[in-house]
């Protein structure tokens, strides 16, 4: 009579496992794509021409605005994807202010998805650390950027090439490092751009 039973009670206890066995791939699935870190994932844009758009000036801030030409100057420009709504831009606002003293870099700001007067509440709260500021309102130039979320860095040559990608906020450690090589490859015109 076991013997009988036997092959019925593995149908029943491989359909009562199937579901947890699905389940346990599935978790690993997720956990091993969230596991990544995020400011390693790769720009389809690094090497190429910034995007053409203009971003004009944040009301009630006297800074002006900025457009690709202004990327396309000769000398090496970051620039930060910020808003006021954005804690981790918090966190990261003051290390921008020790980036900015940099003179071999120029520092722009693109305000996304804001308020104008919470961006001006923002920047003179925590300190104005930008040579300019564009208001990304309905985050079409930072869609055009390849922008994930905010915060993000863009490291763009003086031939208006972006050329180094960070995703989150800055650090003490990436700005002394990754961003510091990248500032620095980055005033090397890449082949086949003009100077």
């Amino acid at each position: 009579m076991s013997g009988a039973d036997s092959p019925g009670k593995r149908s029943r206890l491989w359909l009562v496992l199937m579901p947890v066995v699905v389940f346990a791939g599935l978790a690993l699935l997720f956990w091993k794509g969230l596991s990544g870190t995020p400011n390693q994932i790769p720009s389809a844009l690094i090497n190429k021409p910034v995007p053409d758009f203009v971003l004009n000036p944040v009301d009630g801030m006297n800074l002006p605005g900025f457009a690709d030409t202004d990327l396309k100057k000769g000398k090496v420009t970051v620039i930060n994807v910020w808003a006021s709504w954005c804690a981790p831009c918090r966190i990261e606002h003051p290390l921008l202010s020790e980036l900015a003293k940099r003179p071999d870099i120029t520092l722009y700001g693109m305000n996304y998805k804001d308020e104008p007067q919470n961006a001006v509440e923002f920047l003179n709260t925590l300190g104005q650390p930008f040579a300019a500021v564009g208001m990304d309102r309905d985050g079409r130039t930072a869609i055009d950027f390849g922008v994930y979320g905010v915060p993000e860095t863009f490291i763009v040559d003086g031939q208006g090439m972006i050329r180094y990608k960070h995703i989150g906020p800055l650090t003490e450690e990436s700005i002394a490092g990754e961003m510091a090589r990248e500032i620095e490859k980055a005033k090397t015109p890449l082949p086949g751009s003009s100077s």
